[in-house]
């Protein structure tokens, strides 16, 4: 497809399904601009991706109903149609089960969300829990208390938590108990109240973890439960509670399952085009090294004058 300009007339050639999505998006910044939004370069191909994503999409969705509210230290914006729908599930519904790969913001906009709760009063407290499961490795023996042993698990859910808060405010709400981060196995026999609650890495969890994990849900509370189906690091022969409970909670009224894919991916763009290889070569369509730079170090000669 092919756009041009001329003078103040915009030229667009190419088949009918992309000059329709082009004019619906030139159609719909300009409804943001007269209504006042300042566009900026980033916005124009944003909102070209969400219409390539969704046909249907209103762009003032993303643009005038203003981010997720974290804290003060973090606003945060769904960057695709799919996180959206993500963001807009957990507000609607107690339990949300969102599945995706690494990327797409499974944990970050759970915790975005937790945190909005948090200082919103909606909720009390917020609970991280996490399966204790190294991922194809094992680490061995770790060193120090029952926290310190599992630190290691639960460094990723410490990580979204500090970008949304200071330091010292985490150090103190973790001192308090208002923000608990614990290994899924302490959770057995109690039930959450008034609580916001995120399972992260929920696909290395066992049928019985996942089980018991749902089954804490107390009043006024919220669970988000997340995890990558296609990097389960249980041993063989373990069924992973994540993929079962899909197939149990489908029909469960109050119960969201979100899918976000490789296009919701927001990291480096290198991200996207890893999960989309690893996709394809599983599926058998990929071809090894296909479109990658190979770098082979020269042929080192003996050389004869060496002694």
């Amino acid at each position: 497809m092919q756009i041009r300009t001329d003078g103040h007339e915009l030229h667009v050639n190419g088949d009918a399904e992309n000059i329709a999505k082009t004019e619906q998006v030139i159609v719909q910044l300009t409804n943001l601009l007269l209504e006042g939004y300042q566009l900026s370069r980033g916005d124009v191909r944003m909102a070209s991706e969400l219409v390539v994503q969704d046909a249907s999409v209103d762009l003032r969705d993303y643009f005038l109903r203003g981010p997720l509210r974290a804290s003060n230290k973090r606003h945060v914006t769904p960057k695709t149609v799919n996180q959206r729908h993500y963001l807009d599930a957990i507000e609607q519904h107690d339990i949300v089960l969102c599945i995706g790969p690494a990327g797409t913001g499974k944990t970050y906009l759970a915790m975005a969300e937790a945190v909005a709760f948090l200082t919103s009063k909606r909720v009390s407290r917020i609970i991280l829990a996490r399966p204790a499961v190294e991922a194809g490795e094992k680490l061995g023996f770790l060193p120090g208390d029952v926290q310190e042993k599992v630190n290691p698990y639960l460094r990723p859910l410490y990580d979204a938590l500090h970008d949304m808060l200071d330091s010292e405010r985490v150090g103190r709400l973790v001192d308090r108990g208002v923000i608990e981060v614990a290994p899924i196995a302490f959770m057995r026999g109690r039930t959450l109240n008034d609580a916001f609650i995120i399972l992260d890495e929920a696909q290395n969890t066992t049928t019985e973890q996942m089980k018991m994990f749902l089954t804490r849900l107390g009043f006024g509370s919220k669970a988000v439960v997340t995890g990558d189906i296609t990097q389960v690091d249980l041993p063989a022969g373990k069924v992973s509670g994540m993929v079962e409970a899909i197939k149990v909670l489908g029909a469960v009224d109050g119960v969201a399952l979100v899918h976000l894919n490789d296009g919701d991916v927001v990291r480096h763009l290198l991200v996207q085009r890893i999960v989309k290889a690893y996709e394809a070569f599983s599926k058998g369509t990929g071809r090894l090294l296909s479109g990658a730079a190979v770098v082979s170090s020269p042929q080192v000669q003996p050389n004869s004058d060496e002694h």
